[in-house]
């Protein structure tokens, strides 16, 4: 005799009773791996169906869509990424909710960087990831600095006064705790070009030993 097949339905909410926690669609979760030496893994609800089964239980499922961190991508991690840096993917799959180990929060990048502190469960996304293709969208950002890479959150970076760019320290030949000593920096740049305009303004003016002011634009 077949088994009747059980009838599911969505629903709008449900309690993990593990975590004491309500999860929602839209919610971006912690997943259990299936190998406990590996971190947690990072999903967004996108739908929750529960299905009645004998006695009465009840059995729910998420259906979710994976986030990869970037080591899990198919170009790996890279200087650029930050530690708390996911990937929102095209890889959708359905989970037991039992397997919800706890909610995060994924931030946009811009919100991600204006955190006063970021908590465990704090990550951030600016790229969506084709698991198939290994593309990402968008698939240019913003590039900084004299190596010309786009923003690491984790990095320390300091920004030139006069035109406004922003440098890694070891970039400019600086240490960390050097530039978090500093009251303000003009890059090479623009620091030869206020020696020029000095040194032009001391020919035309004939009074070398005058002072002149700079203005500076203050962040």
């Amino acid at each position: 005799m077949a088994k009747a097949k059980s009838c599911r339905r969505t629903i709008d909410s449900y309690t993990v009773k593990h975590i004491s926690k309500t999860i929602r669609p839209g919610d971006c979760v912690l997943m259990r791996p299936s190998d406990s030496s590996k971190l947690s893994y990072v999903a967004r609800v996108e739908k929750i169906e529960a299905a009645d089964g004998r006695g009465g239980a009840t059995s729910v499922r998420v259906r979710v869509r994976w986030y990869y961190r970037p080591e899990e991508s198919i170009g790996g991690r890279r200087q650029f990424h930050g530690s708390k840096e996911l990937f929102l993917s095209d890889h959708l799959d359905y989970q037991s909710a039992d397997t919800i180990e706890g909610k995060c929060t994924v931030h946009n990048f811009i919100s991600y960087t204006k955190l006063d502190a970021v908590g465990n469960e704090d990550f951030f996304c600016r790229f969506e990831y084709n698991s198939s293709t290994g593309g990402f969208n968008p698939d240019r950002v913003a590039v900084y600095c004299k190596c010309e890479m786009p923003y690491n959150p984790d990095e320390l970076m300091v920004q030139c006064e006069g035109c406004t760019e922003w440098f890694h320290p070891t970039c400019i030949e600086m240490t960390p705790e050097e530039a978090k000593k500093l009251d303000c920096f003009y890059c090479l740049s623009c620091s030869s070009e206020d020696q020029n305009k000095l040194q032009n303004s001391h020919v035309s003016t004939g009074h070398s030993d005058e002072k002149v002011d700079t203005k500076r634009r203050r962040r």
